[in-house]
């Protein structure tokens, strides 16, 4: 599950800096007047890899606290 997150996480990365480079080279070609709009694609994208980036690091440390928990309940039992 690990390496599927980190596919993900790269994926948005690369399709918001695509929609990013897209739609300003559209726009320049034919008018920012018609183009202006899909930049919400790109903003869109950069907010899935941010808020992911965030989530998957959120979860590591929770991973971290639950496993130290764990180790403390272990060493009191004995």
């Amino acid at each position: 599950m690990e390496r599927y997150n980190q596919i993900m996480l790269y994926f948005w990365l690369l399709v918001g800096a695509f929609a990013l480079i897209a739609v300003t080279y559209f726009g320049i070609i034919e008018g920012f007047d018609k183009w202006a709009y899909y930049y919400i694609f790109a903003v869109l994208a950069f907010l899935m890899f941010f808020m992911r980036r965030y989530m998957m690091r959120r979860m590591k440390k929770h991973m971290a606290y639950l496993e130290e928990q764990e180790k403390n309940a272990q060493s009191e039992n004995k």
